[in-house]
């Protein structure tokens, strides 16, 4: 349940983080607006005076050069108005401003945004000078907009995307589940088949094989033992992993011909190696690595070597297999949930290994080496007592 109020937490952070950086972008591109707006307003100031100094003098010629030589040159519409805000000049007119009807309403747009300067002459008011925003203003502004309409969009697609693929991933990792289920089930359920039909045939004999019987069944009850801990803390104990790593061996040798395959198993294994973990989890990957062996060779005269030594604080479980090898670009992905080189896999076997030796045990699963010829050396490492 923690995990659920955590993703919540989580998504409510980026929710209101998004919001902070809308906000952030929105105050950001106002401020520099406003400090755009500040630097015209100052030039227009400066073109009121040289205006005021002009009208001293009679001719209009003056005035003239001021708006078609100087102003001209601005980046934004500037008018120059009557006492009474009637358009008299006017410059840098956007497209479609034609009629003085045009011309008024822009006028009244850019007082909106700009408060007009007076234009004074010996300490009377004959006019104001009107302007409205550059185009790089106009253009930051607009920007801003497209900017985050950019943001939004990706986001959306992202989460879009995310979802679908997150989806997916469920539902291969469900039906992965019910197969893996399936092929651990598979062994104990297709021996006790077995021991049903010779016992059919030597019904003399029962006696002999009621400990393989039994041996299924207690099997049996460990699969459901195993499942049921996932996503739980499991218990941890110290045990002797070599004795725990010979009965795994011990049985899928016993049960060999039930896997339609014929490969040996071949045990090397140091006695009393002694670690502090989960001994039916850490059984579970020893078995699902030597059982990705067996899948993996094709030729009759199958072997896998297991291999069990101490040293450095490490008890290290090596399995190699003379099967068809793994190609090196695929030696990290075949960890990975949903891959997987048969055409029947599922890709989960390796995947719940290597989670249950590196995220419970605190140890490692990796391969050594790996090529058609010689086939994979898998090897396994948690800390030893």
């Amino acid at each position: 349940m923690s995990s659920y109020r955590h993703a919540g937490n989580i998504k409510a952070g980026l929710f209101l983080l998004g919001i902070l950086l809308i906000i952030g972008l929105l105050y950001y591109t106002r401020y520099l607006a406003d400090e755009l707006r500040k630097d015209n307003r100052e030039i227009v100031q400066l073109y009121a005076e040289i205006i005021a100094e002009t009208v001293k003098d009679e001719s209009d010629k003056n005035l003239d050069f001021v708006f078609d030589h100087i102003i001209r040159k601005v980046k934004f519409p500037i008018i120059q108005s009557d006492t009474e805000h009637i358009p008299q000049l006017w410059k840098n007119m956007p497209p479609g401003i034609d009629t003085a009807k045009d011309r008024k309403d822009l006028l009244i747009a850019m007082d909106r945004l700009n408060e007009p300067i007076s234009l004074v002459y010996n300490g009377i008011i004959f006019g104001f000078l009107h302007y409205g925003d550059s185009y790089l203003i106009q253009k930051l502004q607009w920007w801003t907009y497209i900017e985050l309409g950019s943001i939004g969009i990706f986001i959306l697609l992202g989460f879009f995307g995310f979802s679908f693929i997150r989806n997916n991933e469920k539902r291969h990792i469900w039906v992965g589940m019910a197969r893996e289920t399936a092929h651990q089930l598979g062994t104990p359920v297709s021996a006790l088949m077995g021991w049903v039909d010779w016992l059919k045939a030597h019904p003399d004999k029962t006696t002999e094989i009621i400990p393989d019987i039994k041996a299924d069944l207690q099997r049996l009850e460990q699969i459901g033992r195993r499942f049921s801990k996932m996503g739980s803390d499991p218990d941890m104990e110290i045990f002797d992993l070599s004795e725990r790593t010979e009965k795994v061996i011990s049985y899928l040798n016993r049960r060999m011909p039930t896997l339609g395959k014929k490969v040996k198993l071949v045990n090397d294994i140091e006695s009393g190696v002694n670690v502090h973990a989960n001994g039916s989890l850490l059984s579970w990957s020893i078995e699902n690595v030597i059982r990705n062996g067996i899948d993996a060779i094709d030729r009759n005269n199958g072997e896998i070597f297991v291999s069990l030594r101490q040293g450095n604080g490490y008890a290290r479980i090596r399995i190699k297999d003379n099967g068809r090898g793994v190609p090196k670009k695929d030696w990290k992905n075949v960890f990975r949930p949903g891959f997987s080189t048969k055409r029947a896999g599922w890709g989960l076997g390796l995947s719940l290994a290597q989670r249950i030796i590196e995220e419970i045990h605190d140890g490692k699963l990796f391969i050594v080496e790996s090529s058609s010829v010689t086939g994979t050396i898998f090897e396994l490492t948690i800390p030893s007592q």
